[in-house]
């Protein structure tokens, strides 16, 4: 019996450290809100969301609460790629910066296009600008030596710099009515974090405090709670006195492998069950068809492909930046479909944009939905088209 329980624990743990588990957690949890939010369940989902657990919801904690969790790690892996990593030097950060560049700018000039004459709808433009990093990996992983390795360097590095749009995207755009008090408090803590860094503080606990009473002061003062986790992020330090940057002691380094694992599989999970139940009732084709559905499905679908393949192939072409290695004109094709997965970010977004009005988030989920389902398949038989090919 012991035996059994070992190895099934075994099947469990390789699992989780597998580079594609996140993203096929996330497909099987989107897949089972789906059928729950149009199953005899339906109303216990809905209203159990919009239950109230002390001053807030339940949706509002998850949105809100353990959603700065993630936005923790975002912060996080941007900070460390930045100062350590894939996005240290210029020559590194050229070709996925001006990718997600234009993986940004096209997806929002499409939605624009078809949302133009509605005012109300264009407060939603940045939803088909984001890329979700555990989806597209995740697909990318299951087609293996298909893929050359530097081309999930490349998805990885473009989605970090997609994330810190999308943070920048969510201060400067969709912050309510500010209060100052609770604003200037936030910056007091933010001043204090700052001087802990400063300071070269190596335990973890005085920035997780301080940040738990910032994200308060934070979600008082009008601004996005979620950004008091990416605040908090770049507060923590990479290196203590000790100099070297080891998991022992890095703050920075140790936080993100404490949330390496709940992240994904336990966060994201939650949000994307909680958010991606769309009911069916009273869905028509025509929905299918609204200029704001469209927007968001034709601005991940096509804007991601024309976005950032064709900044990166004006990038190559012009010897500003290089291919990646070992890669093709196809495969670099594959993998900007791959960027029209925009699942988590996308649904977050679309969240803040239309806030409190159900029918657009409706729209919205099944601009996504059908999006970044389409991204997916077409991606894959691209990138098994042109392994196929260089076989």
């Amino acid at each position: 019996m012991k035996k059994v329980v070992w190895h099934a624990w075994k099947r469990v743990e390789d699992f989780m450290h597998g580079e594609a588990s996140g993203g096929l957690v996330l497909m099987a949890v989107a897949a089972l809100a789906l059928v729950v939010a149009n199953s005899p369940l339906a109303p216990a989902y809905f209203e159990g969301l919009a239950a109230y657990v002390g001053p807030l919801s339940v949706l509002h904690w998850i949105n809100d609460g353990l959603m700065a969790v993630f936005f923790l790690l975002v912060g996080l892996e941007i900070k460390r790629e930045a100062l350590d990593g894939e996005l240290s030097t210029w020559p590194q950060r050229i070709l996925p910066g001006i990718a997600a560049f234009g993986g940004m700018l096209v997806p929002a000039l499409i939605y624009v296009a078809f949302n133009h004459g509605d005012a109300q709808a264009l407060r939603g433009w940045a939803i088909p600008t984001a890329t979700d990093i555990a989806f597209a990996l995740g697909v990318l992983s299951l087609l293996g030596k298909r893929v050359p390795p530097s081309l999930k360097v490349f998805l990885a590095a473009l989605a970090i710099i997609d994330d810190l749009g999308a943070v920048l995207i969510i201060a400067a755009f969709y912050t309510n009515e500010l209060s100052m008090e609770w604003l200037g408090g936030s910056f007091v803590v933010l001043g204090l974090l700052v001087a802990l860094n400063r300071a070269r503080v190596g335990a973890v606990w005085p920035y997780l405090v301080l940040g738990a009473v910032l994200w308060v002061l934070v979600l008082k003062s009008g601004v996005h709670a979620t950004l008091a986790g990416v605040a908090l992020a770049f507060t923590m330090p990479l290196r203590t006195l000790q100099g070297a940057t080891s998991l022992e002691n890095s703050p920075l380094l140790r936080t993100e492998h404490a949330l390496h694992r709940v992240v994904p599989f336990l966060i994201i999970p939650i949000f994307g069950f909680a958010n991606a139940g769309l009911s069916f009732e009273g869905l028509t084709w025509g929905a299918l068809v609204e200029p704001l559905t469209l927007g968001v499905a034709l601005g991940l679908l096509a804007g991601k492909l024309v976005g950032v393949f064709g900044f990166s192939a004006l990038a190559i072409r012009t010897g500003l930046a290089r291919m990646p290695e070992g890669a093709s004109w196809l495969q670099l094709a594959g993998v900007a479909m791959l960027c029209g997965i925009g699942f988590t970010m996308s649904l977050f977004i679309g969240l803040l944009a239309f806030d409190g009005n159900t029918a657009l988030q409706e729209e919205v989920k099944v601009g996504i939905l059908g999006g970044s389902l389409v991204a997916g398949v077409l991606g894959a038989m691209l990138l098994r088209m042109a392994g196929r090919a260089r076989a």
